[in-house]
């Protein structure tokens, strides 16, 4: 006997989430639970407003037909629903397992070994963001990523400045992220400007779906980019290869809840390292349920640069789970446990 059902999880900020599509205070979730033979089995529908192609008004009706087909028997094709696609496959990982939360036994989970993490820094006025960038080095960060593109753009540059004038690239590495905020006709001009702090990378600097002025970027760039939203809507490999082999970007961020999954993360890694793109995955801050699965699939690839996966403490009522940041790293080790909402 299969028994479907979801709660619609409201996650709220701690403070606000600043990015060049606005403020995020709060963000729609819906943990999905999947129950066969007396197993149980959790995922997560995760949306980032305006960004995933499935922000849109029917999602829980596409939600409940798809459990009520799974309890059937049935498998609805979830190509246009990338977080339904995610969460569906990660709780049959999880009721398949042992252990609903072991979903990918490693030295992570096994609390022998953390993964390095960026210290994320939204947006703000000048002095938010200074006073966030300091913060992030009190707690221990090497590697740091901002976002940019809301604010004046020379105030940004004076931050970076700021930044480099106390720490070297060696001490510490900077990653930015545009969300699609430049220009096409400035990109450029901008990212020249940019590269004067020894800069990691940028993270989509104009938006999704210019190929060509993309591709233009990447072939001229001084610093790496990295796409980002370019892989949203993309549901083939076939796509994915079309894609990266037009723009040949040095880099891409990989967000499973955007994407379609852990299945279709594995196949944007393999097609990145045949066309010479690293890699590296972010959450699309999931609550800790997706975090955890994520968190999980990443340690199995033991990759050594830092990942985005330090969203776990930013909301005030995040359901409690093993994840713990340390220092610069997501560990598994918080004898807390989870600690479930009534609703499961």
């Amino acid at each position: 006997m299969r028994k479907a059902s979801f709660f619609k999880h409201t996650l709220i900020f701690k403070s606000p989430g600043g990015t060049s599509r606005g403020v995020l205070r709060t963000k729609p979730a819906w943990i999905v639970n999947l129950e066969e033979d007396g197993k149980v089995g959790f995922g997560e529908v995760s949306l980032l407003p305006k960004l995933s192609i499935d922000d849109r008004p029917n999602i829980e009706e596409v939600l409940k037909n798809t459990l009520l087909n799974w309890e059937k028997g049935r498998i609805n094709s979830l190509k246009d629903w990338p977080s339904i696609r995610f969460a569906m496959e990660v709780a049959e990982l999880s009721l398949r397992s042992s252990d609903p939360f072991l979903l990918f036994p490693s030295e992570f989970t096994q609390k022998e070994k953390g993964i390095e993490i960026n210290g994320l820094v939204w947006m703000g006025t000048k002095a938010e963001m200074k006073a966030r960038i300091r913060e992030k080095l009190d707690q221990g960060f090497h590697c740091i990523k901002l976002k940019i593109g809301a604010i004046n753009f020379d105030d940004e540059i004076e931050l970076l400045q700021s930044i480099r004038e106390e720490y070297s690239a060696d001490e510490i590495e900077l990653r930015v992220d545009a969300n699609g905020a430049f220009a096409p006709e400035d990109a450029l001009e901008k990212l020249k400007r940019l590269s004067e702090f020894d800069l990691h990378s940028i993270e989509q600097p104009i938006r999704q779906h210019q190929w060509e002025k993309m591709a233009a970027l990447c072939e001229n760039t001084p610093l790496d980019i990295a796409l980002d939203e370019e892989l949203i809507g993309i549901t083939s490999v076939a796509e994915m290869e079309q894609m990266l082999e037009t723009i040949q970007p040095q880099a891409i961020v990989i967000k499973p809840g955007l994407v379609g999954g852990l299945q279709m993360t594995a196949e944007w890694i393999k097609t990145a390292e045949k066309t010479d793109a690293y890699w590296w995955i972010t959450s699309a801050l999931e609550s800790n349920i997706g975090l955890n699965a994520i968190a999980q699939f990443t340690a199995t690839y033991q990759s050594k640069l830092p990942q985005g996966l330090g969203t776990g403490q930013l909301y005030t009522n995040n359901i409690s789970s093993p994840l713990s940041i340390q220092g610069q790293h997501l560990h598994y080790v918080n004898e807390s446990g989870w600690k479930l909402p009534a609703e499961l």
